[in-house]
């Protein structure tokens, strides 16, 4: 193979690597060669430079949009529903159960009631106390239960057989919140049935 004549370095040094005074002349670069990952690690850079500014924008944008799925969730928006609370059978359901009154939602109350008469220094109120909580808990239960039955028998007859799979304790659970703890808040007064 024919070689190519090496170009002339200037002060007519030589080029060929060799060490002049400790110093590495020519070809020789006086470190190893970086491997491809290196080299491709060294050229990477973000397309847009992260400024202070930009990191700003960003995260009051995310905050906006945080702000506006927690309105239109509380709200009832279908677009920023979780898929548990979506479809106009859970929508029926919730209604059925925010027009009406339920003991479920007087349970944290009683709760707490029954907790602050625990630290009455008598042992006959905390004891009836807490069979008072219990038989309470039963006729939420059976509440809970009334409830459930009554809101599958009125969504079979708004929307047919084709009534979703766990409709009932969707409403079930529901009762047992405050009403204005409920997500997505109620849309319908109490006495006001759906149609």
């Amino acid at each position: 193979m024919a070689k190519t004549p090496a170009a002339p370095t200037p002060n007519g040094a030589p080029s060929d690597g060799t060490v002049l005074n400790g110093t590495a002349l020519g070809g020789s670069k006086g470190r190893p060669t970086p491997s491809r990952a290196e080299q491709e690690a060294a050229r990477k850079r973000p397309l847009v430079a992260d400024t202070k500014e930009a990191k700003q924008r960003r995260k009051a944008e995310i905050a906006r949009d945080r702000e506006r799925a927690r309105v239109g969730m509380a709200a009832g928006d279908e677009k920023y529903l979780p898929v548990r609370d979506k479809g106009p059978q859970r929508k029926f359901a919730r209604d059925f159960v925010d027009s009406g009154w339920h003991l479920g939602e007087l349970i944290m109350p009683a709760m707490v009631l029954v907790i602050l008469l625990s630290f009455v220094p008598n042992p006959a109120l905390t004891y009836y106390s807490f069979v008072g909580l219990w038989v309470f808990i039963f006729f939420v239960v059976g509440d809970m239960l009334l409830t459930s039955i009554r809101v599958k028998k009125a969504a079979r007859a708004k929307f047919g057989d084709r009534t979703e799979k766990g409709l009932g304790w969707y409403s079930a659970m529901r009762t047992i919140q405050m009403r204005f703890m409920r997500l997505p808040k109620a849309q319908v007064k109490r006495g006001e049935h759906p149609a």
